[in-house]
């Protein structure tokens, strides 16, 4: 199969790419990005690319089965609309040329909590993109929605006390839906998904994704 991967800068895509690369069922792995990766290997195809404009390098888009992986925070973003640009338009616009241009499958990373319907910004912004692209009507269209992930080296003070807080809490029986995972074991769930999937929309929450 041959991969591409969007979102192959962050905490959870460049997880993805060394699971990908090490594949043997996976024989390219194409990463669309805004600056170098810095990484080298006969598989890896690297394109750097303005987001601002995927139209200027839609030929690009081919092979079987996208990754989506980008995102931002609302701190790193700057305001909800610029987040917004990049958790929704930027994966959507990537989208609808991958299935103009025959990709078979999307895997999207989306968030626990999900709707279009939620009263809280983030969620309702990830419902959103997953009915979006889902309208897109791909072959397979699977969706990730993972709970709190345990980033290595991780800057993020907040995420490190959450992610502390939700272990006790696992640790003395509750939040279990919200039990958090390294992005190095998503990555490898990710990569399973498109072989042991069948075809049509499959939601995977955190109960789901673990048993895969």
């Amino acid at each position: 199969m041959k991969a591409l991967i969007i979102g192959a800068t962050g905490a959870t895509g460049k997880e993805l790419v060394d699971q990908l690369l090490e594949d043997k069922d996976y024989t390219s792995v194409s990463i669309f990005v805004r600056r170098p990766f810095g990484k080298s290997h006969t598989k890896l195809i690297e394109h750097v690319v303005d987001f601002s404009d995927v139209n200027a390098f839609q030929e690009l888009i081919t092979g079987d089965v996208l990754f989506s992986c980008i995102g931002t925070t609302l701190k790193d973003a700057g305001s909800k609309e610029k987040q917004w640009k990049i958790d929704f338009d930027i994966p959507a616009q990537f989208s609808a040329i991958a299935k103009t241009n025959k990709v078979n499958s999307l895997v999207l990373v989306s968030s626990y909590g999900a709707s279009s319907k939620s009263n809280v910004f983030y969620s309702k912004m990830k419902g959103e993109l997953e009915e979006n692209l889902e309208k897109l009507d791909f072959p397979q269209y699977i969706i990730f929605r993972p709970g709190p992930l345990i980033r290595e080296n991780t800057d993020r003070v907040g995420e490190k006390i959450s992610v502390s807080v939700i272990k006790i809490l696992n640790a003395i029986g509750l939040f279990k839906s919200l039990k958090p995972v390294t992005t190095a074991f998503l990555a490898e769930k990710l990569a399973k998904a498109p072989k042991v999937i069948p075809s049509g929309t499959t939601i995977l929450e955190l109960n789901s994704i673990i048993t895969l």
